[in-house]
């Protein structure tokens, strides 16, 4: 089970990723925003961001403007590793290297078709573990302790 969220700016842009994940058969839960009415992008990223946190939802994707602000936003919320990106490449990596369980995309920044690219290969690729699993508890110590070490 999704999470996934936005703000005004990418409601349209989330109605059509939301078309696509029924499409696949992929189960979401919606948390907002619900329409293009002005609205503050930190609502939302927390929602999702507390849903995956609590194991509400295995993932979360995000959505605003640039994908910045509300990827900032998630990643404030305990044993989120949210991660903004504008191309495959860095989605299929975060996934391995560093186990991220939110993904952001920015609707004035990345296509529909490439968005739509980009969340399938997230999605579809699993955490590598290894060294790099050495380094996500590393990264959870820090949060935890205030030291990686």
């Amino acid at each position: 089970m999704l999470a996934i969220g936005s703000d005004h700016a990418a409601f349209e842009y989330k109605q059509e990723i939301k078309v696509w994940l029924d499409e696949k058969g992929i189960a979401y839960k919606e948390f907002g925003a619900l329409g293009t009415e002005r609205t503050d992008y930190p609502i939302y990223g927390e929602k999702v961001a507390k849903a995956v946190a609590s194991g509400e939802c295995e993932k979360g994707l995000l959505f605003c403007g640039s994908g910045v602000g509300i990827s900032i936003t998630a990643n404030k919320v305990k044993g989120i590793r949210a991660v903004v990106c504008s191309e495959p490449y860095s989605a299929q990596l975060s996934r391995l290297h560093n186990d991220t369980n939110v993904l952001a995309l920015g609707s004035r920044v990345v296509g529909i078709e490439l968005a739509k690219m980009i969340v399938e290969i997230w999605l579809a690729t699993p955490f590598e573990g290894g060294r790099h699993g050495k380094r996500v508890d590393m990264m959870s110590r820090l949060e935890e302790t205030g030291s990686c070490g």
